[in-house]
């Protein structure tokens, strides 16, 4: 086989394993999940299998038992404390949001307009509010016809059961065998490309470890942070925009905006004083500088960088081809692609054709 045409079989490859991808993008959506899991809980796998317990190790199956039980343990924690205070808050919000949207649009623009000097504008609250309640009905009966789809389709419901059985069963046994499957394809690489392509594997695990890992840490810290906070101050809905908040965090400031405009309007529409937003202010404050100061230097440190923007666009671009798989697979994409074009900016500016300019001048 000639260079070009191995060049086009690659290119072929890749083209049909993007296509193969879309097609299966269902039926690989709970693989990708459990990979992602294993992926996370590998490291501490690998830390229990070091430890010694009165001269006595654990071996690589019961390391992951007992990762695998905290892994349970947590998602039993979610689904008993989370969910119940999330769905609480999310009926709180439907049940006054025909309210809040009567005061935005009858109390706050009329102000906003009178206190920015925008009275020559034509302005009718009433035709607002109508078209608000209007949109509210439409989105509400639209929500609730979508629920009751889904909770009447059999095959939905067969699907959730079948990867609530299976995303756990992959996860073990991915866990069991992560060391197993990344030495045979280690060994699989050609070997006059395999010290290249392991370094190049290494700092993306670097990256990808970092920004997953430690981003995830940071977001629930911060969701935690902002939940408690807005909580003190008696915010009704101190939970659903806090974790909501630190969930956006993933994006710098980001989170910080949307929590602040949430809470202030949703502190002004509750107390309809000065001194809460202040309150609101104030725990977005301490916490945008527990982040920037203790929890991203000691968390993430700085082996990650991916620009705010690229992971903007990974996730809306991964969504919008390949769906929620796409965005499951988003980051690690967008991670490994960034090593791989520090990689070839690096080796592009030791080229021949970079230093051409500085070699043809110092010729005589």
């Amino acid at each position: 086989m000639t260079a070009d045409s191995r060049h086009w079989f690659i290119l072929a490859l890749i083209i049909g394993t993007g296509w193969l991808v879309y097609q299966l993008a269902p039926v690989i959506t709970p693989f990708a999940i459990s990979a992602g899991l294993a992926y996370l809980g590998d490291p501490l796998v690998d830390r229990l299998e070091r430890l010694k317990f009165f001269r006595w190790r654990l071996n690589r199956t019961l390391s992951v038992v007992v990762v695998f039980l905290l892994m349970v343990a947590g998602l039993v924690l979610i689904f008993l404390i989370v969910i119940p205070l999330l769905s609480d808050q999310v009926r709180r919000l439907v049940e006054r949001s025909p309210e809040m949207v009567e005061w935005l649009v009858g109390t706050a623009l009329p102000w906003v307009q009178a206190k920015l000097g925008l009275s020559s504008l034509s302005f009718d609250p009433e035709s607002l509010k109508d078209a608000a309640r209007s949109y509210w009905k439409e989105v509400s009966s639209a929500v609730l016809g979508v629920i009751g789809t889904v909770s009447r389709g059999g095959q939905a419901v067969l699907n959730w059961l079948m990867n609530l059985v299976l995303i756990p069963v992959v996860t073990f046994y991915l866990l069991r065998d992560w060391d197993k499957l990344v030495n045979s394809i280690q060994t699989l690489l050609p070997r006059k490309i395999e010290p290249t392509a392991s370094a190049l594997f290494r700092e993306i695990d670097q990256v990808l470890g970092a920004f997953i890992r430690g981003q995830l840490m940071v977001m629930l810290a911060l969701g935690v942070m902002y939940a408690v906070g807005l909580w003190l101050i008696g915010l009704d809905l101190a939970f659903i925009i806090g974790m909501g908040a630190g969930l956006l965090s993933i994006v710098p400031y980001l989170g910080t905006f949307v929590g602040v405009v949430a809470a202030l309007t949703a502190a002004l529409f509750q107390f309809q004083d000065l001194i809460h937003p202040i309150f609101v202010l104030l725990v977005f404050s301490v916490g945008q500088s527990l982040e920037s100061m203790v929890l991203t230097p000691k968390l993430v440190g700085d082996k990650v960088g991916l620009h705010p923007v690229a992971v903007i666009f990974a996730v809306l671009a991964g969504g919008q081809l390949f769906g929620f798989l796409g965005i499951l697979l988003a980051l690690p994409v967008a991670s490994a692609l960034n090593v791989l074009v520090k990689h070839v900016h690096d080796q592009y500016r030791q080229s021949v054709l970079y230093q051409t300019d500085s070699i043809g001048a110092e010729d005589p």
